[in-house]
């Protein structure tokens, strides 16, 4: 007992000696925990400075976790520009993998800026399942507790079993639905900072947008006021949620935008495409994977993964 309380100590001494400003450092701007080793963070950068990433690093903390160790975090890599983003991927490439060492799914093999953690025995840090707070830090992972946290998702020391959720009743924590397992979430463009109290209540409703499994057309940008984003740019932004996903042949799987749809086009693994407008019936449709270009009468195009089984 005494050296989890140690543990949580530190994490609350940390938080507290941090000081962060709005838009002066980074923040985590999008979760994806995704179908198999489909997991992705999206880091933003609200500054106007180029941000060196190898001074950061992401620690998950599992299952209620309260410590952790060198193993349980990963140095990021690379620069991230003025109001820029970096989306690190969980490095599962190897095409013929199976079981835990599935590839992760070609779209979001195509938006990661840096792969991480190809082996668990060395670092686990990107094999978060929902239930997992994960902190971004300024420091190394050879030195974990003199670091300063700048950002949380979720909250260090608590296990919700199946995920965070909007409900006070359960104190956020799942109640047979969850906001953050299979599910891609976005930081609300109204968030100028992270989170650096690692030990508070996390409800996932008041920073983040929750989207359905597998959905990543937003990877590789994102809105924030820090960058005098107008009420133009955020109602010219799109965004789109498709279900069910995955579908039983013969369903009608729904796409609903806040942007009128011109076309959908579906393409299996052989290369075979099937136009739609603004739903997709499956009815013609093969059992497997097929990626979606949704193209809206704004010219704007987004992709997705569908599943029909």
């Amino acid at each position: 007992m005494k050296k989890i309380l140690l543990s949580v100590t530190v994490l609350f001494a940390m938080s507290v000696n941090a000081q962060i400003m709005d838009c002066s450092e980074l923040f985590i701007s999008e979760y994806v925990e995704g179908s198999g080793n489909n997991k992705a963070l999206e880091i933003y950068n609200p500054t106007s400075q180029d941000i060196d990433l190898a001074l950061y690093m992401i620690i998950r903390y599992s299952n209620g976790a309260t410590g952790a160790s060198s193993g349980n975090a990963i140095q990021l890599v690379g620069m991230i520009a003025p109001n820029d983003v970096h989306v690190g991927v969980i490095e599962k490439l190897n095409p013929s993998g199976s079981g835990q060492e599935v590839p992760v799914a070609t779209i979001l093999q195509a938006s990661a800026d840096a792969f991480y953690c190809p082996d668990y025995n060395i670092s686990n840090a990107w094999y978060f399942n929902g239930n997992d707070a994960i902190v971004l830090a300024r420091g190394s992972v050879n030195d974990i507790t003199n670091s300063t946290i700048v950002d949380v998702f979720g909250k260090v020391g608590e296990d919700p079993l199946g995920g965070w959720n909007d409900n006070a009743a359960t104190g956020f924590t799942s109640s047979g639905y969850s906001w953050t397992e299979d599910h891609t979430l976005i930081r609300k463009n109204t968030v100028l900072s992270g989170d650096i109290d690692p030990i508070d209540l996390f409800n996932p409703s008041l920073e983040w947008d929750s989207l359905a499994e597998d959905s990543w057309s937003n990877l590789g940008s994102h809105q924030c006021d820090c960058a005098g984003s107008t009420n133009i740019d955020e109602m010219n932004s799109v965004s789109y949620a498709l279900y069910p996903n995955p579908a039983n042949q013969g369903e009608i799987v729904t796409v609903e935008s806040n942007s009128i749809i011109k076309n959908i086009t579906a393409t299996n693994i052989l290369g075979g495409q099937v136009s739609f407008h603004n739903s997709i019936s499956t009815s013609n449709l093969a059992d497997g994977i097929y990626i979606l270009d949704i193209e809206f009468v704004n010219g704007k195009h987004s992709n997705s993964k569908l599943i029909i089984k």
